[in-house]
């Protein structure tokens, strides 16, 4: 059986939140509404791009769809401009022993564009995005990820910064291990249910190998 390690995107294997809170001001500017702070940005993020953008277009809900084209059409061009790793994660990736894959409710194409541009790319067996299979907590994805690479669930380990990839971890039956560097406080993890946690890439090492 194989032993794997998937990981969340945002919050936890990149810092993204400036370009996200760029291009969601471009979307908001071009449909004349007022910008949002990036800490209020930084709160809508976690389950998927229709519903970051529906926070923050809120209560506008009519212009949806024209904020979500904006913002998908910004971002797609500069999801790069200042998006890195978080730091030491370059090496811990390099040095696993376990299989690893990505789950994230971003759209995939853009999770593949983006760990491509960072030089990672080739480290994951799988990048499931959220148009790729049903948003987290949905565990689908995992669990299509597991199947296809014979992982049973005593051998995965789920890597995250949310309460939705907490639940997203019990839904699928594995192993969360909550990294605190990302969106969601300690305290937050803590209530959704996480009992293991790590506060730097050195310290998840461990769990990936």
């Amino acid at each position: 059986m194989t032993r794997l390690a998937i990981l969340d995107l945002d919050g936890t294997l990149v810092d993204s939140i400036d370009d996200l809170a760029a291009s969601v001001n471009h979307a908001l500017a071009a449909l004349g509404l007022p910008s949002r702070g990036r800490d209020e940005i930084r709160g809508f993020v976690g389950e998927g791009a229709r519903l970051l953008l529906a926070r923050a277009i809120a209560p506008r809900d009519e212009l949806l769809e024209p904020a979500l084209a904006l913002w998908r059409d910004h971002y797609e061009a500069h999801c790069l401009d200042r998006t890195r790793l978080y730091p030491g994660l370059d090496a811990a990736l390099a040095g696993a022993g376990r299989a690893l894959a990505v789950h994230t409710n971003k759209p995939g194409a853009m999770a593949r564009k983006i760990l491509s541009g960072l030089g990672v790319a080739d480290r994951f067996v799988a990048i499931v995005g959220g148009d790729d299979a049903p948003r987290k907590p949905d565990p689908t994805g995992s669990l299509e990820i597991m199947a296809e690479h014979g992982a049973a669930p005593g051998d995965t380990v789920f890597v995250g910064d949310s309460r939705v990839d907490v639940a997203t971890a019990r839904a699928a039956g594995v192993a969360l291990v909550a990294v605190t560097w990302g969106l969601g406080s300690r305290a937050e993890l803590a209530a959704a249910g996480a009992t293991a946690f790590v506060d730097d890439a050195a310290e998840l090492v461990p769990y990936l190998r």
